[in-house]
């Protein structure tokens, strides 16, 4: 299963990548959920969600990895109930005079976890992801949006 969310962000390349190496960024990625950063380094990191889904209560736990221009690679340590393997990335690529900002989610459930059952709940995910992040992305210093 894949999907995919795009947005513009009115900053530069380099202001946008700045903004999403910064540890608020990857705790504003779950907006309804509590995460922390277990581990930060400049081309890492590591963060812990606590999350309520299908019902059931959880953490996930995601390693987050930098690229050279600015985007990101992750992926979620999987526990066995319903993911065999979730990846993703977020990719930035200069727009005019902003930057496209690209959200994308890419799994395969466990065998005894149909695709269908958990396409909804995972296309609500990226849609508050990428709203967490758009919000994060978009704020100017002092608070104020861009």
């Amino acid at each position: 299963m894949r999907m995919e969310k795009r947005f513009d962000v009115k900053r530069s390349l380099e202001e946008t990548a700045r903004l999403l190496a910064e540890d608020e960024t990857f705790v504003q990625l779950f907006p309804e959920s509590q995460t922390e950063i277990v581990e930060s380094t400049e081309r890492h990191k590591t963060t812990r969600t606590h999350y309520r889904a299908l019902g059931r209560e959880g953490v996930a736990t995601f390693h987050f990895d930098f690229e050279d221009d600015g985007s990101v690679h992750f992926e979620k340590v999987c526990d066995g109930r319903v993911w065999r393997e979730l990846c993703g990335s977020i990719k930035l690529q200069p727009r005019g005079e902003g930057t496209r900002v690209q959200l994308e989610l890419e799994g395969r459930t466990r065998p005894l976890v149909p695709e269908f059952t958990i396409r909804g709940p995972m296309q609500e995910q990226i849609e508050r992801m990428a709203a967490g992040l758009r919000r994060r992305l978009q704020k100017r210093a002092g608070g104020k949006r861009a």
